[in-house]
């Protein structure tokens, strides 16, 4: 069954211009309720603005230039005049939206777009390769758009330029998808476990559409298909570590490097980055060194990817690591920038699924599959239960270059809860004095226009950190310190496509910013300390009645964390627990 396109550029556009949540929630019920079943996985990846899975590398990737080029073919207009237009508009979509309205040359036998059709062109567009793929695409997207109504141009030239701007949130479309399938937010459990083991958000919506939370169910761990990694929370004691973790713990270093979730069959590697974006490609020498040191035939292992100094043989920082991220010139940066892998975990191993697990028979399994070397060695641990036992490991692990500790529960319940946060890992990192000595990730949610010096760039950045009780990101300080003139004039550049008219439905804020963007860049920040405020929204109640949680003298470290989504941020909890900390200090000294 055909479904027109137009059905999903009115939602979009009812999306956009909403600021409540459950609002957007509401809406996205409504579109996956009238979506035919068997496109329903097309039309839940198009409204997560990609064709496919993160971990298929596969993109449209379409720049602006040639998006305008497009543009100008399909309605008879000058690209110098679309380029004159997106400069005040700031916005490709409504660029577009505005030029097919007023396009020269009219179509006579206009064929109504479906989403069929916008998707399967986009597919070919994706797919484009060669000396020719450039011109290809520019047809392909110009035939879309002669043939689409002024709004549906709005949200095709957004989707291949990469700016839907919806911010709609994976687990708003499982709320979506448990109400209008599962009878009830209730099913959401279900759905997101099938959902956190396979990191197919298109194939659970279709799975539960056709099949019902049955079919939900028979989802189980594939080699190839990346697991929604485990996060931890944070803690500042080791006292608070050992009480919160049973009495008994193994703790491991926290090393500074990249995680990587490494799927082995047979010979074939492919490395998933904490975003589940193959990486494979710019890790060719980790790909090799997990070849010649796995044992098993096919195994999901996690590790973290730490850049080595080639003269001392010392670890290096994380920011010296992100030189390998490029597509061009990895033999240089493997010289450069040569790596060791650190594993810690055994998700699966030859056909048998270890998530549901406890920790200390995932360790075991590991340390069976693992042959080490100089290069690959198993993350150093100690089991303990001992205050003055753990803090010194935590020392040594400073001393040796790492982060921390990561301390990991082994109870019976101390399963591998993939997606989730939760008190089974907690980190150790720094000490958290009456001052912040540690740094946080935030998501940059807006931003105050500059003055003075900084007239034309941003003065100062709003930051949230994230609530994942309520899928939300909560205002915790406004941040205009620590940014090199470099960083002030790239950043309206690197924030343009997040931007949006409006306070996006999942950011909770009482401060009115001058710009918003959709969450969605996460920076690193380090602050002087924790305090409680009446105009931040992190923590609100928690606390204080009518307070929230801010940071006081924030200063951008100068790292841009790209490996970390949105949801990746230093959460509220985290935030508590550090205030906590805090007091607790002041209170001792």
């Amino acid at each position: 069954m055909q479904m027109p396109y137009s059905e999903i550029a009115d939602a979009y556009e009812k999306i956009e211009a909403t600021t409540k949540r459950l609002e957007m929630t509401d809406l996205l019920v409504d579109l996956v309720k009238k979506t035919p079943k068997g496109i329903i996985d097309k039309v839940v990846y198009l409204t997560q603005g990609k064709l496919y899975p993160d971990f298929v590398k596969l993109e449209i990737g379409v720049a602006e230039r040639l998006a305008i080029k497009a543009l100008a073919k399909a309605s008879g207009r000058k690209e110098s005049e679309i380029e004159e237009d997106l400069k005040k508009s700031g916005d490709i979509g409504e660029t577009a939206q505005k030029f097919i309205a007023n396009k020269r040359q009219v179509t006579f036998f206009r064929q109504p777009l479906t989403v069929q059709r916008v998707y399967e062109t986009f597919d070919k567009m994706a797919r484009a390769s060669g000396s020719g793929a450039v011109d290809a695409k520019i047809s392909l997207l110009a035939g879309l758009l002669a043939d689409a109504t002024p709004k549906e141009a709005k949200y095709i030239m957004r989707t291949v330029t990469g700016n839907l701007r919806l911010g709609i949130a994976d687990m708003t479309v499982l709320d979506a998808l448990a109400i209008a399938y599962g009878g009830g937010k209730e099913a959401r459990e279900l759905i997101e476990r099938a959902y956190n083991i396979s990191s197919d958000l298109g194939r659970v919506a279709r799975v539960v559409a056709e099949k019902g939370l049955d079919g939900v169910k028979k989802f189980q761990v594939v080699v190839g298909e990346p697991i929604r990694p485990m996060l931890a929370e944070r803690l500042s004691s080791p006292e608070e570590i050992l009480e919160k973790l049973g009495g008994k713990c193994i703790a491991e270093y926290k090393y500074d490097g990249e995680r990587m979730q490494a799927h082995k069959k047979g010979d074939e590697i492919t490395l998933f980055s904490r975003r589940l974006e193959n990486i494979s490609d710019q890790y060719p020498d980790a790909v090799e060194l997990l070849r010649n040191h796995v044992l098993a035939e096919d195994a999901i292992l996690e590790a973290e990817c730490v850049a080595i100094d080639p003269e001392t043989g010392e670890m290096r920082p994380f920011q010296e690591l992100m030189h390998r991220r490029r597509k061009y010139g990895i033999e240089k940066a493997m010289e450069e920038y040569p790596v060791s892998l650190f594993m810690f975990d055994a998700l699966y191993v030859d056909g048998k699924d270890l998530t549901l697990k406890p920790y200390p028979v995932r360790r075991k399994a590991l340390e069976e599959t693992i042959k080490e070397s100089e290069r690959v060695k198993i993350a150093k641990h100690i089991i303990t239960g001992d205050v003055k036992e753990l803090e010194n490991f935590f020392l040594e692990a400073i001393e040796d270059g790492c982060e921390g500790l990561v301390c990991k529960s082994i109870a019976e319940d101390s399963v591998y809860q993939a997606g989730a946060r939760g008190w089974l890992w907690i980190k150790y990192k720094r000490d958290y004095k009456s001052e912040m000595t540690d740094t946080v990730d935030l998501v940059v949610v807006g931003a105050f226009h500059g003055r003075g010096k900084r007239a034309g760039t941003f003065g100062a950045l709003l930051l949230a950190a994230y609530n994942p009780d309520n899928d939300t990101f909560e205002t915790i300080t406004k941040c205009g310190t620590g940014f090199t003139d470099e960083d002030l004039a790239k950043l309206p550049e690197m924030m343009k496509k997040h931007v949006i008219s409006h306070k996006h439905p999942r950011v909770n804020s009482i401060i009115e910013a001058d710009v918003w963007f959709e969450p969605a860049v996460v920076i690193e920040v380090l602050g002087a300390e924790i305090t409680l405020s009446p105009i931040h929204t992190c923590a609100m109640d928690t606390i204080r009645k009518g307070s929230g949680l801010a940071i006081r003298f924030p200063r951008f470290t100068g790292n841009y964390r790209l490996d970390k989504a949105a949801e990746d941020a230093t959460s509220t909890a985290e935030i508590v627990e550090m205030y906590r900390g805090q007091l607790k200090k002041i209170a001792e000294s």
